[in-house]
C-alpha cells in the first residue's frame, strides 16, 4: 500500500530532474519546441481531469474525471467553463483513464486504469455525445501478455492511461507500474464484443504515459508523460516508434493527465488539479 502511493510521486520527481529520455536503441529524441501557457481552470467540482477530447466546434472542449467521479462527460470552453453535462449514470467508473473519439461522431472512454494490474473487467465505452440518452456499447477485452493478475512487481506493466482512435482501431498505450519505464503499445479492434489487446511495439522512456492523441492529419502521435510530452511522426509500413521522435518537457504543469491536438500541431493539456494548458509551436 505504501509503496502505490509513494511511487507516482518519486517517479514524477525522477522525471523532472532527469530532463530529456535516452533513445535505448530507438534513435534519437530530439527537442520539440513549442510554446506552452495556462489558460484555464476547471470548477473544484470538475476537477481531477482524466480524459479530453474535441467537441463539434474546436472552441469547446469534453472532459471527464478520474475513479471517485460521476459516470459524466463535461462540455466546457478552454477556460474551464462548464456549458454542459451529460450524465451517464448507471454506467460504471472503475477507473476511466483516458477518451478518444473518431471521425463520426462516437467517444470512447477508457475504462481500463488498472494499478494493481490485477483487473480482469477491462473496458472501453462506445457512446455518441450528440445524444441526450446515449446507448453505450462496450469494447471488453484483456492483454494477449499478461499471464498473471497480478504480475511480479518487475512486470507490472497492464496498467493502461492513454488510448486514440485511428481507421477503425483503437491504440493503447501502457503505464509502467515498475522501476524500468517501459511503454506497450497495444491494438484493439474498435467494435463491441471481446477482444485480446495485440502488442505492437515497445519502448523505454523513462517516465509513465498517461494520456495520448493522435493530430487530425494522423501524422503525429502525441503521448504525454510526467514531466513533459512525446512526439511520433507515423510512417506508413513502420511501427510506431521507429518514427521521428521528440521530446518538450512540461515542468510547470504538474501531474498531467489529459491531452487532446485541437488542430494538428495545437494541442491542449490538463492535469489532476483541473488546470488547462495550451501549446503550440514557436
Amino acid at each position: 500500500m505504501l509503496r502505490d502511493l509513494l511511487f507516482p510521486a518519486l517517479v514524477f520527481l525522477h522525471a523532472v530532474l532527469w530532463g530529456a529520455p535516452r533513445n535505448h536503441g530507438r534513435g534519437k529524441i530530439a527537442r520539440a519546441r513549442y510554446v506552452v501557457h495556462r489558460v484555464g481552470r476547471l470548477p473544484r467540482t470538475q476537477r481531477e481531469s482524466s480524459g479530453l477530447a474535441r467537441a463539434d466546434s474546436v472552441r469547446y472542449l469534453w472532459n471527464h474525471g478520474d475513479s471517485g467521479i460521476p459516470a459524466r462527460l463535461t462540455l466546457l470552453e478552454p477556460s474551464g467553463r462548464v456549458l454542459r453535462t451529460l450524465d451517464l449514470a448507471p454506467l460504471p467508473n472503475a477507473d476511466w483513464e483516458d477518451l478518444a473519439q473518431d471521425p463520426a461522431g462516437n467517444f470512447y472512454i477508457g475504462d481500463f486504469g488498472n494499478n494493481g494490474n490485477q483487473r480482469r473487467d477491462l473496458a472501453i465505452y462506445r457512446l455518441n455525445p450528440r445524444q441526450a440518452r446515449p446507448a453505450v456499447d462496450t469494447i471488453a477485452f484483456r492483454f494477449a501478455d499478461q499471464r498473471a493478475f497480478p504480475p511480479r512487481w518487475t512486470q507490472r506493466n497492464f496498467d493502461c492511461e492513454a488510448f486514440f482512435w485511428h481507421n477503425d482501431t483503437l491504440h493503447l498505450f501502457s503505464k509502467s507500474r515498475a522501476l524500468k519505464q517501459w511503454a506497450k503499445h497495444y491494438v484493439v479492434p474498435a467494435r463491441p464484443g471481446r477482444h485480446v489487446a495485440t502488442l505492437r511495439d515497445s519502448i523505454r522512456l523513462n517516465r509513465p504515459i498517461t494520456a495520448a492523441d493522435i493530430s487530425p492529419d494522423g501524422r503525429t502521435v502525441a503521448l504525454l508523460a510526467y514531466g513533459g510530452v512525446f512526439f511520433f511522426a507515423r510512417q506508413p509500413g513502420q511501427r510506431l516508434f521507429d518514427g521521428r521522435k521528440s521530446f518538450r518537457a512540461l515542468p510547470a504543469t504538474g501531474q498531467a493527465e489529459g491531452l487532446v491536438f485541437l488542430d494538428d500541431s495545437t494541442f491542449v493539456v490538463s492535469n489532476e488539479k483541473g488546470r488547462l494548458y495550451q501549446a503550440f509551436p514557436r
